[in-house]
């Protein structure tokens, strides 16, 4: 890369920082800061294949446990370790949450469809690297054969979500099936990395009524994306970090993949663009729920 290619680009990313820096929305999570996120609706598909607020540490859930007193025993008004709290109720919404609003310049990074060993290891190990934190939406099928990654998930501080069992277009689903792919994720994603989901990712961005409800009921949150790298079709690594670097932007969530094919571009991809990001000022970092 010469040095005016890489000035192009660095001033194409600060450029659309302070172009979209300054919308602000009503909060509705955390994101590292106090951040937002308003309703809009999705775009482009998913491949096929096989959810703490800014106070909370980063080491995972299995850290964030407080100790549970004897059932026999009277509670002193403390209580015995940190107090338990309650995530807020999520409403059923209509759209899904689809970007977010945190202090500077936030981005969230996403990657759909796993944990696959073949490329997952390899994403874990990027971002590790350089201290960042992202999401992963597992499917079910992948995430029983995957609870190793789970794990390691968890002990690095990332967010797992549920993108359901078997990754069907669910809009295409009984009520009763729908129901059936999340909570058999759910309750795989609970045993592996340590508490329940709070974040649901419909695949191929296909959200019904049915979805936003039953998401709710299991006490997740719907999340999409804003930007779409397109490794789904394939695309050739470069491609793909163009499209994250020159999309940049505060607020902006970024979908990938780590499953449902031939992922070695993203692969690639992240090493390119990741240390960009964040040599350009960008906080990559992971939405958190608020508390009741």
């Amino acid at each position: 890369m010469t040095k005016d290619q890489m000035f192009t680009r660095r001033r194409l990313l600060i450029g659309g920082a302070a172009l979209l820096g300054t919308a602000g929305t009503a909060g509705v999570w955390l994101t590292g800061e106090e951040a937002s996120a308003p309703a809009a609706t999705d775009s482009a598909p998913a491949a096929t294949g096989s959810a703490a607020s800014a106070a909370d540490s980063a080491a995972g859930p299995q850290a964030q446990r407080a100790l549970k007193p004897s059932a026999y025993r009277l509670q002193p008004i403390a209580g015995y370790g940190p107090a338990r709290r309650t995530l807020a109720k999520p409403a059923v919404r209509r759209k899904p949450l689809r970007r977010v609003d945190g202090r500077g310049r936030t981005m969230v990074l996403t990657f759909d469809d796993g944990p696959d060993p073949r490329y997952t290891p390899d994403i874990l190990s990027i971002l590790r690297r350089y201290d960042v934190r992202a999401m992963f939406f597992v499917c079910g099928e992948m995430a029983v054969a995957g609870k190793d990654l789970l794990r390691q998930m968890a002990d690095d501080g990332h967010v797992v979500g549920n993108h359901t069992w078997s990754h069907p277009l669910l809009t295409r689903l009984s009520r009763s099936a729908i129901r059936s792919e999340m909570e058999r994720t759910c309750e795989v994603i609970e045993e592996a990395y340590g508490e329940p989901p709070q974040w649901f990712r419909a695949p191929y961005g296909a959200w019904n009524r049915a979805t936003f409800k039953l998401g709710a009921e299991l006490g997740m949150e719907p999340l999409a994306w804003t930007l779409d790298t397109l490794d789904w079709r394939g695309t050739a690594a470069r491609t793909i970090a163009d499209r994250v670097e020159h999309g940049a932007a505060p607020g902006v969530v970024v979908l990938s993949h780590d499953a449902g094919g031939n992922r070695s571009q993203s692969v690639k991809a992240l090493r390119e663009y990741l240390p960009d990001l964040l040599d350009a000022g960008y906080h990559v970092t992971v939405p958190r729920r608020k508390y009741a």
